[in-house]
């Protein structure tokens, strides 16, 4: 088990001792066991489907007022819709799948949050305790499969350890650094005769997330900061996850620094605030990739220096000391090694760092980052993110994202697929508040979009979501539309239908000679017939329409903000808006894979001049 930034903390059951009163014991099967361990720790929400091993679990389930299912079309959706939840609410997101296939159709979104740090309880149903090894009927060895993408799972073969091992499952979700854990519980288990009680006794000795900062290494951290003349802020999602963006704010504006916040890590600090420079990465603002390869002083607070962001190793931020807060040990040193290294909770070090640089002011020691700041906005002014409007007068896919964003009602969450879309929508809508922009980060996974969208709706019903998906993304997971159809999950969905996989496009126009091998969607190997090109398959009005939603089309830039604001009046069911959008367009700016990020390209054939001959 590993940690890193601390997730919500979940209502949990306090160890008990001896001397304590125990509560009333029940007399109740495995089943029942484990839907009142779900309500004790607070689960409101739970994404499944039914299946044999898991059959005994639904049956109490009917009949929990605490606990709501979501029954979905597939089991992914059901596990990306628990990571959807989790981001958006702080709170432990739970799915439920049974033995065997649908165990192993849990594995992506099992690994995507454990890519992304997400809090997340994944219970399976598996054969009977006494077919366990025997190849027996929907047999999988899930504990196995997911053992390198979980945080730490479970067997359970024995009904009276249901309440104990759920009680952990919830704590060492939500602790530390955040991940999913799997619970693989066997039929028989659930059908077996126990007792219940709670809160029941938890023991993990090997588990003690270290959450305090060591006084000596912040110390450190603050003298370097106010020393340095060209420092910056490397915010990533573990910000998030100790909810400390109040505190990062803070620190921020008392010392001046510029921010960069990674992909994860959009909204920790607002993108209007003037010391915000951007995301850094591949395809980063050319201010913010800039930043920290010109600097001086690195502070990565929750980050990991993920190679996205670093792009070739060994030429990244060349002249940086490196101060790395990060609650996982084992993310410290792992890809750059740092001259100050801090293991905390990140709202903890952040905290004790206001103070520790207000000391040095009050010393007498301030940074002068006048000359930086001059760099900073000399580039900030000649790179800034746009883009070019098609020539054909046909839309612009982030015009249309763009458009999204600023006609969309205060505190709207968003959720992106994977790709084009992805990147444009980090870029071209502005993030102020935390926990509105949800999207698979390290694991890259397309399908995310609409049951991530399905799941922070039903978590924060209150909020409009919009998903915000490729055409290539939403034909993966889109029949979870059903799902929020059924029940009463209104979210919005703006498909970026460019009729190709864009992004691989976009590397096959650069990389590969215009070869687009297998990457136009709305047509076959062997079309030959233009006519055929124009056919739409599928259609994604008619779709839309035959899973319960209401389906939108937008072709032209003079309609597009009509037709958002219909979709955004429509709060009674979902709402799908096919956009028809340009195919040729692409991410800018872009550092080539394996490459230094000095070689990031501002637009095509436009590398910035930073106006030095040579490196400070």
């Amino acid at each position: 088990m590993t940690e890193q930034a601390t997730g919500a903390h979940h209502p949990q059951p306090r160890p008990r001792s001896g001397g304590q009163h125990s509560a009333p014991v029940e007399h109740v099967t495995g089943a029942q066991s484990l839907i009142r361990s779900l309500e004790e720790v607070g689960a409101d929400t739970v994404f499944g489907i039914p299946g044999g091993a898991i059959l005994p679990a639904y049956d109490p389930l009917m009949d929990s007022t605490r606990v709501r299912h979501v029954l979905v079309r597939h089991e992914q959706g059901a596990g990306h819709a628990a990571e959807g939840y989790a981001q958006a609410t702080g709170k432990v997101g739970v799915c439920m799948a049974t033995s065997g296939p649908g165990a192993t159709n849990l594995v992506t979104p099992i690994a995507d949050a454990h890519m992304d740090s997400v809090p997340m309880v994944a219970i399976t149903g598996q054969v009977s305790s006494k077919s366990i090894g025997t190849d027996a009927f929907q047999e999988a060895d899930i504990v196995g499969i997911t053992m390198p993408i979980t945080k730490h799972n479970f067997l359970v073969t024995k009904a009276e350890d249901i309440p104990r091992v759920i009680a952990q499952a919830f704590h060492i979700a939500s602790t530390g650094r955040p991940g999913p854990v799997l619970v693989d519980i066997a039929k028989d288990a659930l059908q077996a005769k126990t007792t219940f009680s709670w809160p029941p006794v938890m023991d993990l000795p090997g588990y003690r997330p270290v959450t305090k900062p060591h006084a000596k290494q912040i110390r450190e951290a603050a003298k370097l900061i106010t020393a340095a003349k060209r420092p910056v802020l490397y915010v990533g999602g573990g910000v998030l996850k100790a909810k400390a963006t109040a505190e990062l704010k803070v620190l921020a504006e008392l010392t001046g620094a510029p921010v960069t916040t990674t992909l994860m890590a959009l909204g920790a600090f607002p993108d209007s605030h003037p010391l915000h420079v951007g995301m850094p990465g591949m395809h980063g603002a050319v201010t913010a990739v800039t930043a920290l390869q010109k600097a001086d002083l690195i502070v990565a607070l929750g980050a990991r220096f993920d190679d996205r962001v670093t792009g070739k190793l060994d030429s990244f931020a060349p002249y940086a000391k490196i101060v790395h807060a990060d609650i996982d040990p084992a993310e410290i040193g792992k890809n750059r090694e740092a001259d100050v290294p801090i293991v905390g909770d990140a709202r903890e070090v952040i905290a004790d760092l206001v103070q520790a640089v207000q000391k040095e002011h009050s010393e007498g020691q301030r940074g002068d980052y006048s000359a930086w700041w001059q760099d900073l906005n000399r580039w900030r002014e000649t790179y800034p993110l746009g883009y070019d409007r098609p020539e054909d007068g046909s839309l612009s896919p982030q015009a249309v994202i763009e458009r999204v964003g600023q006609l969309a009602p205060e505190g709207t969450i968003f959720a992106a697929g994977v790709g084009q879309h992805q990147m444009w929508s980090a870029h071209f809508i502005q993030y102020d508040r935390p926990a509105t922009w949800l999207n698979s980060g390290g694991a890259g996974t397309m399908g995310y979009s609409v049951p991530a969208a399905m799941g922070a709706k039903a978590g924060r019903p209150e909020r409009t979501v919009w998903a915000i998906d490729g055409d290539g993304c939403f034909q993966m997971t889109n029949q979870e539309l059903t799902t929020c159809a059924l029940n009463n999950i209104p979210i919005k969905v703006a498909v970026i239908n460019n009729g190709a996989l864009g992004m691989v496009r976009q590397w096959q126009t650069l990389f590969y000679n215009q070869r687009y091998s297998n990457t136009v969607l709305h047509s076959g190997p062997d079309d030959v017939n233009p006519e055929a090109r124009g056919t739409r398959v599928p259609d994604f009005v008619k779709l839309a329409e035959a899973m319960g939603c209401v389906g939108l089309r937008c072709e032209r830039p003079e309609d597009l903000d009509k037709v958002i604001e219909e979709a955004n009046s429509i709060n009674d069911r979902p709402v799908v808006v096919d956009f028809i959008v340009h195919q040729d367009a692409m991410v800018w700016p872009m550092v080539a894979a394996g490459t230094s990020n000095d070689e990031i390209m501002a637009a095509r054939d436009v590398r910035p001049d930073f106006g030095d001959s040579e490196d400070d």
